[in-house]
């Protein structure tokens, strides 16, 4: 069934309008993100994309409906890998706590165009090129025993293209506000908030990479694919704030990451063997899920594992009560 234009129109509007009312309207002004505030937030994410998954049971049937709540699942998980590398990046920029969520929010909406145009080659290929499931599910493969062993994304460094346009744009280590560039001496600079945000532009191309893959192994229908992604990277805001801290104590999340990824990998591997049907990939994820949380819950957490503090989104900003009016203080070292 074929997805008609005033749908994507209708979509592509919506999330226009949302991420305008959160920047703008929100969180105008610069503040910390509460741990309550966080929590509303995510239910409410959680909420609204099960609700789409209602709306697509009503309008496509339930076959349509399943095949995007394993992707929103698939995905949803995987962003809380993206959680700790957020915080390890704000962490070695030293970004306040109070500028985090522009910077997050900003990152997201550049994350949505960079899935759509990855969504949109993705379908392309498997439309043209049958074998692209077996590379699809071969890297997926690659990247779940990687996980299994330990293995993690690469760190926060500066990738080229940053390092690129810090090099010919000067750089301050002072923050302006929420400004990504201000004038100095009669020039601009580049905030230390551009130099974070464009590597975690970069990061974002990174877990493209797995995600797009994963979710093309439960449904090849792109409106399915990137409706699940978009409220996945639209809800990951609140995560980070609301998990930052809590997902380190979620000590089989990376196991059940892999496990996960195994079943997406060889669910593409053996798609000309056997079908593996949508609602098995579904019960598959749902049980690995409810497998990691309980272990982690009845677990203890070795005292080591928990030495950071219970939320690191605001560590960055530790001042005494006094500092409180003072302008920001030079917090990243050039580079």
């Amino acid at each position: 069934m074929a997805v008609p234009i005033w749908a994507w129109a209708a979509f592509a509007a919506f999330v226009v309008a949302v991420l305008s009312l959160d920047l703008f309207v929100l969180h105008r002004h610069a503040k910390a993100v509460s741990l309550r505030e966080a929590a509303t937030w995510s239910a409410v994410w959680v909420v609204a994309g099960l609700a789409f998954g209602g709306l697509l049971w009503l309008w496509r049937g339930g076959e349509v409906a399943q095949s995007y709540l394993a992707g929103y699942l698939i995905e949803k998980t995987l962003s809380v890998d993206n959680v700790f590398i957020y915080a390890l990046i704000f962490s070695m920029f030293a970004i306040p706590a109070r500028y985090q969520h522009r910077v997050l929010m900003l990152g997201i909406a550049g994350a949505l165009a960079m899935r759509a145009v990855f969504v949109a080659a993705g379908a392309a290929l498997l439309d043209s090129f049958h074998l692209t499931v077996y590379a699809f599910g071969a890297l997926l493969l690659v990247t779940a025993v990687k996980v299994l062993r330990g293995g993690t994304h690469p760190g926060p460094r500066p990738p080229a293209p940053a390092r690129a346009v810090l090099r010919f744009l000067p750089a301050t280590t002072a923050f302006h506000g929420q400004r990504f560039l201000a004038r100095e001496d009669g020039r601009w600079v580049a905030t230390p908030l551009l130099a974070v945000l464009l590597v975690i532009e970069a990061t974002d191309v990174i877990f493209a990479v797995d995600s797009i893959p994963a979710i093309f192994a439960v449904t090849t229908d792109t409106f399915v694919v990137l409706t699940s992604n978009v409220f996945a990277l639209l809800g990951m805001r609140a995560l980070y704030f609301l998990l930052a801290g809590a997902a380190l104590r979620l000590r089989y999340l990376q196991p059940g990451l892999g496990v996960i990824l195994l079943g997406v990998a060889a669910k593409m591997l053996l798609t000309d063997v056997y079908p593996i049907p949508v609602w098995a990939s579904l019960g598959f994820t749902v049980a690995v899920l409810v497998v990691v949380v309980a272990g982690s819950l009845v677990t203890p957490v070795k005292k080591a594992g928990v030495a950071h503090q219970d939320n690191p989104s605001h560590t960055a900003d530790r001042r005494p009560a006094t500092a409180a009016a003072e302008p920001d203080r030079p917090a990243v070292s050039r580079r």
